[in-house]
Formats: structure tokens, sequence, C-alpha cells
């Protein structure tokens, strides 16, 4: 071999396609990242034979009540010692908020369980695959022998996946879109407990799809009545006309794991 054709092998453009990461990382390429995105986690999937799932969104900051009441006590311990600074000040009113919403955990872990009790291998639990709720979730499906699905994406702050899910049923998305393409497929129910923007982002999206046919008719239920009633008022947009008094009952709202399953089970004549 001659030094000319040692340096042409060793030339980008002498890469194999498939092989190329630079190539792939240009901006030419995303339709076919998302093309690979897309297939990736369907080919696993049919693998493992997961044709029907039960999803669960919730924050990824609500904890376990020790670490919750620990979180709360190092704030206020900080905020004392320096009581004027206003990022502490947030610190402690975002601690206390969250120590309020602590029970949940146990809920999400314990409907999970309901699901794999009373629906054996039937359906799958998901999550988007991180800490808090989601972890719960998980956690509760794992724990007592069922599918447990974790579909994580990247972020700024980098979010790791819960030690619960199956083995080889973690995944990894770039893009929103993609990743919630695979929430909604197999979903046969959406169970939604106390969160924030993701939440309220993956909650509306849900309910956009089945009221526009997109998404065959499925429960949705919002665990956490105190919650729900205080942060969204679906009631209200129906006194405006903006959506039907039918509308406003597209969601189930209750407070217990097992009023959640109870309305599952209903509607899909699970005894």
């Amino acid at each position: 071999m001659t030094k000319e054709q040692d340096a042409i092998e060793h030339e980008d453009s002498y890469i194999k396609a498939y092989e190329d990461i630079k190539l792939l990382k240009k901006d030419v390429m995303r339709p076919v990242r998302m093309e690979l995105e897309v297939m990736k986690p369907e080919i696993y999937l049919q693998h493992f034979n997961v044709t029907e799932t039960i999803v669960c969104f919730g924050s990824a900051r609500v904890r376990e009540e020790k670490e919750a009441r620990q979180k709360v006590k190092s704030a206020q311990e900080a905020l004392e010692k320096n009581p004027s600074d206003k990022n502490l000040q947030h610190r402690l009113y975002e601690a206390e908020g969250l120590a309020k919403l602590t029970k949940y955990y146990e809920e999400a872990r314990r409907f999970a369980k309901l699901v794999v009790k009373h629906a054996g291998d039937r359906f799958a639990v998901v999550t988007g695959g991180g800490p808090g709720l989601m972890e719960a979730a998980n956690r509760g499906a794992f724990e007592n022998g069922g599918r447990s699905i974790g579909m994580n994406i990247t972020l700024p702050h980098e979010q790791r996946p819960n030690p619960y899910i199956t083995k080889n049923l973690a995944f990894l998305f770039h893009y929103f879109a993609i990743r919630k393409l695979h929430l909604v497929m197999r979903s046969r129910a959406f169970v939604v407990f106390p969160g924030g923007f993701g939440t309220f982002d993956e909650l509306f999206e849900i309910l956009t799809l089945v009221k526009t046919g997109k998404k065959e008719d499925i429960p949705i239920v919002l665990v956490g009545k105190e919650f729900w009633n205080k942060v969204v008022n679906i009631p209200g947009l129906a006194s405006y006309g903006v959506i039907s008094p039918e509308e406003a009952e597209s969601c189930a709202m209750v407070d217990t794991a097992e009023e959640a399953w109870d309305v599952i089970a209903k509607f899909y004549k699970i005894k």
C-alpha cells in the first residue's frame, strides 16, 4: 500500500456512512437521526413483546418523605445563617412545597404494584425514566416482577435513568417529539401525578390527541385532587366555552392509587 492510498483511507469521505458519527450529527442529517430514534426503541419493544402500556407522568423533583424533610431542614439551616439571601429563600420555599407532595411517591409506587398484581403481564408500566415520581412508578412495577420501561431524554441538567427499569428497556431520546410518539403509541391509560411544566405538557398533549381523534379514547387519570383543583381549572375552560362540558370531564380525578386503578379496571372490564 502506498502512502497516498493510506492517506485516502483515513479521509472523512472514506468512512462508511453508517459509521460516520460526524456525518450523522450534521444538520442535514436530522431526518435520519429522527428516524433512528423512532426505529431503535421500536425494535426493542417488539422484541420484548410490549404491546400495551400504562404511562405514568409526574414531577422528577418529588422525593420520598425522609429525603424531602432533610432538604427542608438543610434549607432552613442555610437561611438562618444568611436570612437576606434571596436564593436561599427560594430554595426553602421550593423545598417546603415539594415536602407537601411526598405522599405521591408512595401512591405512584403502589399504583404500579396494583397494575402488576391485577393485570399481570398485560400492561408494561412506562415513565419518563428519570427520578422522583417517575422512579416511584418504575419501582412499583420492577419490585413486583412487572415490566418497567423508562424513556429518558437529554436535558441541559443531566438526568440519569432511575435504577428500577427492566434490562434493555431503558431508552434515551434527543427529540421530545419522538419520545412522545413512543409514550403514546402503545398507551392504554395515562396516570398523571403532580408535576410541573413537563408534566403539564404531556398531559395536555395526550388530551389534545384524544380529543382530535389522533388517539383512541383511553382513561386519563389525575392523582391528587387538592393539587389538580388548585393548579388547573378545567371547569373554568368550559365556563368560557373554549371546551365543551363533555370535554371538561375527560379526566378522572382521584386521590389514591387504588382509585386510579379502579378507573382503568372499570374501563377495560378487569376484575
